[in-house]
């Protein structure tokens, strides 16, 4: 029994240096990349990995990632 739970230790042991290198899954996500030429426009628009793409807002443009008061906008539900 002791012999199992030492295999299954080693094991798991051996199994945690796999996975996730602390990267980024797309280079254009990286803050240090968001100024590369691959990832701004118009190099970007054709691999459609453009930083604003990915990220879902422009970081050089401070208005674009403020959150927006959506109970204020339009009317009201009733």
């Amino acid at each position: 029994m002791v012999k199992v739970i030492a295999s299954a230790l080693l094991g798991l042991l051996l199994l945690s240096g796999c996975g996730y290198q602390g990267g980024y899954r797309y280079p254009c996500q990286d803050p240090k990349n968001w100024e590369a030429k691959e990832c701004v426009v118009p190099d970007c628009l054709a691999l459609g990995l453009c930083t604003k793409d990915i990220l879902g807002f422009d970081p050089s443009d401070p208005e674009s990632y403020k959150t927006k008061d959506i109970t204020t906008q339009g009317e009201a539900n009733g």
